[in-house]
C-alpha cells in the first residue's frame, strides 16, 4: 500500500472546493456522473479507433444509494484507471484527462464533457470519505483503490477488480444525509442528467402493489440518449417538437412556434427555443431556457448568451464552445459569448421574417401574442431592430395592421401637420377615449391602438427613428388642434371677453383628487362639444416615464395637469358669455394700462363671479359633461350631474 500527499498549489484546498469552488454542493452529482460518462465515451472512442479491442458490454452509468452503509456509489463501465492514472489525474488536482484526451481525438471525440479536472474533488462538499476502486482497459492491468478522507494525505493500493471501469465511493457527512435519499438523488438526476448520451441507472422502476410502490427488476433509466435537439430538423414533426415542449414545461400551453439551432462553425451551437405565449405583462423569468454543454445540464442562468429579450422565450441551448468557469455554474462574458448571442438574434429575426413573408393572415393572428417579445428586443438590441422594423405591425382601432412604411403611406396625406411632421395619433383605451376616437375619425384621422405595456417605450423609439414622425394621443388636444395644418383661428373675442370666460369656468371646475386643471377658451367649430378636457401630451409622457423608472415612482404621485378647453363659438356657451357680461363688471383698466402691453386685464372679483356661477346650471352642466367625455366624473359628481339633467330637461 502506497500513501502520498496530494500535489497541490494552493494550501487548503479542500476547504476552498468545499466552501467556494462551487456554488452550490448539489453539483458533485453532476460532476461525478459526468465524469463516469467521460470514462465512458472515451472508450467507445478508443473501440471506434481499434485501440480498444475487447468486448464494450454494457455501456451504462449506476448510481446506487446505500442508506444502511452510509454510502453512495457511482460507477461506469468506461475507460478505467491504473495506479499511473490514478497519480497523474486525481493526485494532481487540476490536470484535465479531458483536455489531454480531447487534444489526441479532437476530430471525433465530440462528446467528452469534462474540461477543468476539478469535478471529481466536489465529491468532498458531501462527503467525508471517497473511495475510488478502478480497472483500467489496458491488457495486463491491475486494479487499484484510492482512499482520502478530505485532508491532503490518500492511501492508494493493488485490489482485484474483475470488471473493467471505476467505482467512486463517497461516505456521506453528517450535514449531508439528504443525499442518502433516493428520492434527492432521482430529483437531482432528472434535473443535471436527463439529456446524457448514455443511460444512467438509478434504482429500480416501481410499481403500486398492495397499496404501495415496490421495486420491480427493471433497471430505472433516468434519461434520454438522443434528445430532440441533438436530431436533423427534416427527421421531426410538429408532434415531435410539442411533445418534447411539454417535457421541459409541464402543464404549459402549446408554444406558439419554434425555432431549431444548429450551427458548426465559427462555433458549435445546437438547441430548440419555443415562443410561448405572452400576454401584456412582461414576464422576465430567468429559469425559462436551459443551458448545456455536450448534454450535460450546466445552469438555466443564460444572462449573456442569449440577448435580454429573449428570456421570454422558454427551450434549449446546447454547446460546448461557450466558455466556464471552473465549476460550470457561471458564464464568463467574452467575444465567443457575443458571437453566440449575435447568431441567436439573428435566427430568431429570420425566423419572423420568414413568417410573415409566408403567410402574412397567419402572422397577424399571432401579433397580439408575440408583440411583447419583437417590442422588447427593439428596445434592446440594436440589430435586432434594423431586422424587426421590416415586419413590425401597427394596428388601428379597427383591428388592422399595418408595416411602418404601409401607415405612413396611408396617413402622410391627410395627417401631416404645418411644419412637415406626419402625426400618428393613437389610443390607449377603445372604450374610455371613444368619443375622442370618434371625433379624429370624422376628421379623416386614422387612429391606432397602443395599449401594450411597452408601447410608451416604442413610440419614444420610433420617434427617433422615423423620419419626421411624431405620435399623439387623440385625447391630448382637440380634434381640430391635433393636427395643425394651418395657424390657429383667431379668437373673435376681446380680452375682456377672454378673460371673464375664463373666471366663469374657472371658479366652477370641480375638486378632484390627483388631477389640476387650467381653463383655455378656443374658437372652434360651432358643431364642436362646448367643452373638452384634454391632457397635454409631452407632461404625460414625461411622468408615465418618470413613474417607471427605478427610484422615480413619486412621479406617479403627482397631480395630473388636464386642459379644460372651452370653445368660445359654441352657441351654448356663447350665451353663457352674453348673459354673464351684463351682470358682471370687469373692472376698466387705466389709459395708461392700456398703452402697456405687458399689463394683464384685471380679472372680476371672483366671490362675484362664483356666486354668479352657481345660478348659471350651464356652467356646470359643460364641465360635468367634459369630465364624463373623459372619464373624470365619478361618484357623488356624476349623481349630481344626473340629478341636474334631469332637471334642465324637466
Amino acid at each position: 500500500m502506497a500513501t502520498g500527499k496530494i500535489g497541490v498549489t494552493t494550501e487548503n484546498i479542500f476547504p476552498v472546493i468545499k466552501k467556494f469552488l462551487y456554488s452550490d454542493n448539489e453539483i458533485f452529482l453532476r460532476e461525478l456522473v459526468s465524469n463516469a460518462i467521460d470514462a465512458t465515451q472515451k472508450l467507445k472512442t478508443l473501440s471506434s479507433f481499434g485501440e480498444f479491442k475487447g468486448e464494450l458490454g454494457e455501456m451504462d452509468v449506476k448510481v446506487k444509494v446505500d442508506k444502511e452503509a452510509g454510502t453512495l456509489t457511482i460507477s461506469d463501465h468506461g475507460i478505467g484507471m491504473d495506479e499511473e492514472d490514478v497519480n497523474k489525474y486525481i493526485n494532481q488536482i487540476a490536470f484535465s484527462g479531458a483536455e489531454e484526451f480531447l487534444e489526441k481525438y479532437k476530430d471525433t471525440a465530440n462528446s467528452i464533457i469534462g474540461h477543468f479536472g476539478l469535478g471529481f474533488y466536489s465529491a468532498f462538499m458531501v462527503a467525508k470519505k471517497v473511495e475510488i476502486r478502478s480497472l483500467s482497459y489496458k491488457e495486463g492491468a491491475k486494479g487499484v483503490k484510492w482512499v482520502c478522507d478530505g485532508s491532503p494525505e490518500y492511501e492508494m493500493s493493488e485490489i482485484d477488480k474483475s470488471e473493467r471501469g471505476t467505482d467512486i465511493i463517497l461516505y456521506i457527512d453528517d450535514e449531508s444525509k439528504e443525499y442518502l435519499e433516493q428520492s434527492r438523488i432521482d430529483t437531482l438526476l432528472k434535473k443535471y442528467c436527463r439529456f446524457l448520451p448514455v443511460p444512467v441507472i438509478s434504482g429500480k422502476v416501481k410499481e403500486w402493489k398492495d397499496g404501495k410502490y415496490v421495486d420491480t427488476d427493471k433497471d430505472n433509466v433516468v434519461n434520454a440518449t438522443e434528445p430532440l435537439w441533438t436530431k436533423k430538423p427534416s427527421e421531426l414533426t410538429d408532434k415531435d417538437y410539442l411533445e418534447f415542449y411539454h417535457e421541459l414545461m409541464p402543464a404549459q400551453e402549446d408554444p406558439m412556434f419554434w425555432i431549431h439551432l444548429n450551427v458548426d462553425y465559427p462555433f458549435s451551437l445546437t438547441g430548440i427555443l419555443y415562443f410561448p405565449k405572452v400576454k401584456s405583462n412582461i414576464d422576465l423569468q430567468k429559469n425559462r431556457i436551459q443551458l448545456y454543454c455536450n448534454q450535460v445540464y450546466v445552469t438555466d442562468q443564460v444572462e449573456g448568451v442569449v440577448p435580454e429579450f429573449m428570456m421570454l422565450m422558454q427551450g434549449v441551448i446546447d454547446s460546448p464552445d461557450i466558455p466556464l468557469n471552473v465549476s460550470r455554474s457561471y458564464l464568463q462574458a467574452d467575444s465567443q459569448v457575443k458571437k453566440i448571442s449575435s447568431y441567436i438574434s439573428k435566427k430568431v429575426a429570420e425566423k419572423l421574417d420568414k413568417m410573415f413573408k409566408e403567410d402574412r393572415a397567419a402572422f397577424e393572428a399571432k401579433w397580439d401574442d408575440i408583440e411583447v417579445f419583437i417590442k422588447y428586443g427593439m428596445l434592446t438590441d440594436e440589430k435586432f431592430y434594423e431586422s424587426a422594423k421590416k415586419f413590425f405591425l401597427l394596428k388601428d382601432v379597427n383591428g388592422k395592421y399595418y408595416t411602418l412604411d404601409e401607415y405612413r403611406t396611408l396617413v402622410e396625406g391627410n395627417q401631416t401637420d404645418k411644419e412637415g411632421t406626419v402625426i400618428y395619433l393613437y389610443a390607449t383605451d377603445k372604450t374610455a377615449q371613444h368619443s375622442y376616437i370618434q371625433a379624429a375619425e370624422e376628421k379623416g384621422y386614422s387612429v391606432l391602438l397602443l395599449n401594450g405595456q411597452l408601447d410608451q417605450h416604442i413610440i419614444g423609439l420610433l420617434e427617433s427613428k422615423l423620419e419626421k414622425v411624431r405620435f399623439g394621443r387623440v385625447d391630448s388636444a382637440t380634434p381640430e388642434r391635433l393636427i395643425e395644418k394651418e395657424d390657429a383661428q383667431k379668437s373673435s373675442l376681446t380680452a375682456e371677453q377672454n378673460t371673464l370666460l375664463t373666471e366663469l369656468f374657472r371658479v366652477d371646475l370641480p375638486v378632484i383628487e390627483k388631477a389640476n386643471f387650467i381653463v383655455e377658451i378656443a374658437s372652434l367649430s360651432p358643431n364642436d362639444a362646448p367643452a373638452t378636457v384634454t391632457q397635454n401630451e409631452m407632461m404625460r409622457r414625461m411622468k408615465e416615464m418618470a413613474a417607471m423608472q427605478p427610484g422615480m415612482s413619486f412621479y406617479g404621485d403627482m397631480p395630473d395637469s388636464y386642459s379644460l378647453v372651452v370653445n368660445a363659438e359654441q352657441p351654448a356657451v356663447k350665451k353663457i358669455l352674453e348673459d354673464a357680461e351684463k351682470a358682471i363688471e370687469i373692472p376698466a383698466a387705466s389709459d395708461e394700462e392700456k398703452k402697456d402691453e405687458k399689463v394683464e386685464i384685471k380679472k372680476p372679483d371672483e366671490a362675484v363671479v362664483k356666486a354668479y356661477a352657481e345660478k348659471v346650471p350651464a356652467i356646470k352642466q359643460i364641465i360635468d359633461l367634459a369630465l364624463l367625455q373623459s372619464g373624470l366624473l365619478k361618484g357623488e359628481a356624476l349623481s349630481r350631474f344626473i340629478k341636474r339633467s334631469a332637471e334642465m330637461l324637466g
